[in-house]
């Protein structure tokens, strides 16, 4: 273990995927743990599981949210749990609550305030991933949604080998450098021996208020394309939509409702 290459397929030594867990907190029940990642930012990824996590709660299931961007943390904000007190015991931490229920643990919500910058280096970053796993009373959930940072970097690398993910989501968008971002992040998991559940192509298209017209910004898709190459479902093509947006800026991402929305929902009813 000490000169573990990180790369769980080629490695010759007898430890198990399991020496690397960090344990759950004595007070957590938590049945299903899945990562959304990109191999690179600016894909809306925090949007992404802040839909899967609305999607699993309408179903009735207990969601939660660890937010595992740490220095830019946005689910707090979109949520608007941004200004909610974290209360501790002294030892453990208890997650605050969205108005419909939805469990988080943010860095934001550990700071003085929300422009506070966190400059740590990557294995404090890490450090607090475990933390938040480790240290946080979570409750009974039965899903629980890890918003990763983009990139192969210390943090992402710690959710894999660090936490039980029953799997990840790839986000994306619809440029030709689609077949990049997805091929990092599968190649990744694939070293790390963890499962792929499907692609997410996020700021697909925009919807003209006037006619209803599909307009593609970026081009044509190439989701579809890359996700045939690794024999992956594609879970959902998003729109780029105003509402949405202004939504999450408010903090009322829950109010949100759309037909392709719901749409998006029945097709990851099965995660």
């Amino acid at each position: 273990m000490a000169n573990c290459n990180h790369d769980c397929n080629s490695c010759k030594s007898t430890c198990s995927k399991k020496d690397f867990l960090a344990p759950m907190n004595a007070h957590s029940r938590v049945k299903k743990v899945i990562g959304v990642v990109s191999g690179k930012g600016g894909v809306g990824k925090s949007s992404v599981t802040s839909l899967l996590a609305l999607a699993k709660q309408r179903e009735g299931y207990k969601v939660a949210i660890l937010d595992g961007d740490i220095t830019g943390p946005s689910i707090g904000r979109i949520f608007g749990v941004e200004n909610k007190q974290v209360l501790s015991n002294g030892k453990e931490f208890t997650p605050v609550e969205s108005n419909q229920g939805i469990k988080i643990m943010s860095t934001n919500l550990l700071l003085e305030s929300n422009d506070t910058p966190v400059i740590w280096r990557g294995p404090v970053l890490a450090g607090m991933i475990k933390q938040f796993w480790s240290d946080v009373m979570w409750g009974d959930v039965d899903y629980m949604f890890v918003d990763m940072p983009p990139g192969t970097g210390d943090v992402p690398l710690t959710v894999f080998q660090s936490l039980p993910l029953d799997g990840i989501i790839i986000v994306t968008s619809p440029q030709e450098l689609v077949g990049m971002i997805v091929s990092k992040a599968v190649n990744m998991a694939k070293k790390m021996d963890v499962d792929i559940i499907g692609i997410v192509e996020n700021m697909s298209y925009v919807k003209c208020p006037d006619c209803d017209k599909k307009i593609y910004m970026f081009g044509k898709s190439h989701s579809q394309e890359v996700a045939d190459r690794y024999q992956l479902p594609l879970l959902g093509q998003l729109p780029i939509d105003s509402e949405l947006t202004q939504l999450s800026d408010q903090g009322y991402v829950e109010n949100y409702h759309s037909d392709w929305f719901d749409d998006f929902s029945s097709k990851v009813k099965d995660i």
